[in-house]
């Protein structure tokens, strides 16, 4: 589980000063699918960032099964990250120089996993294993970076607009297949959008405005990739 209790973020000194969290307290139960939703400035970017130890809170607690990550040194919470943690953002920072096959075995390595070609096929990019990022579309880069990152078998996935660059059949491509991997492996994922329908696909939703949760709720039935709207 992970829980975040009375965390705050800010930005700047004096009159440029910005909180942008404040007073975050929340639980997310293991394998659940959660979506964070808000409009551009409401804090949900950063809260991801502080809930993956990719920034530190200014006062709170992050805690993963008990243990606060805040007060672990620089050093123990990136070994923390890269043994726990996945990462997908809007951009697919895939190496350019490595070829799908390539890019993909880098996040395997960190876990020593052999099998990482099984993640491959279930993305559907086993016939472009020599492929190079230049030679993929947008979609097919973000797929790569999905089985890149579940590769490492994290315990918690953390997507940021992963579908932000992407038109509406591709988005919908990738995303049947992030719930796909999710169902198969199992794993917390934690999804910020901007794209109200995608919170019809989580376990529970999370909705932020202006630095604070202003709702949480669970959804009862939960939609696939091709029946939420766009």
């Amino acid at each position: 589980m992970i829980e975040l209790k009375s965390v705050t973020k800010a930005y700047g000194r004096g009159e440029s000063r910005t909180e942008v969290l404040k007073g975050i307290s929340l639980e997310i139960g293991d394998s659940a699918f959660t979506v964070i939703l808000g409009a551009s400035g409401s804090g949900k970017s950063t809260l991801l960032n502080v809930m993956s130890g990719l920034e530190l809170p200014d006062e709170g607690e992050v805690l993963y099964d008990g243990t606060n990550i805040v007060l672990l040194s620089e050093e123990r919470r990136t070994a923390f990250r890269k043994e726990h943690v996945g990462f997908i953002f809007q951009q697919y920072y895939l190496l350019p120089n490595l070829n799908v096959d390539k890019n993909v075995k880098m996040g395997a390595d960190l876990a020593g996993n052999r099998d990482y070609r099984e993640i491959i096929r279930a993305i559907g990019m086993e016939e472009k294993l020599q492929k190079y990022p230049g030679q993929l579309s947008g979609g097919e880069q973000q797929r790569v970076a999905v089985a890149r990152a579940l590769a490492k078998k994290p315990g918690v996935l953390f997507l940021d607009e992963p579908t932000g660059a992407l038109d509406e059949q591709t988005g919908r491509q990738v995303l049947a297949y992030i719930l796909k991997l999710h169902e198969e492996y199992r794993f917390t994922a934690v999804m910020v959008t901007h794209n109200e329908n995608i919170a019809g696909m989580a376990d529970v939703v999370i909705r932020m405005n202006s630095g604070r949760i202003s709702d949480i709720y669970r959804n009862t039935v939960t939609k696939n990739a091709y029946e939420i709207g766009w």
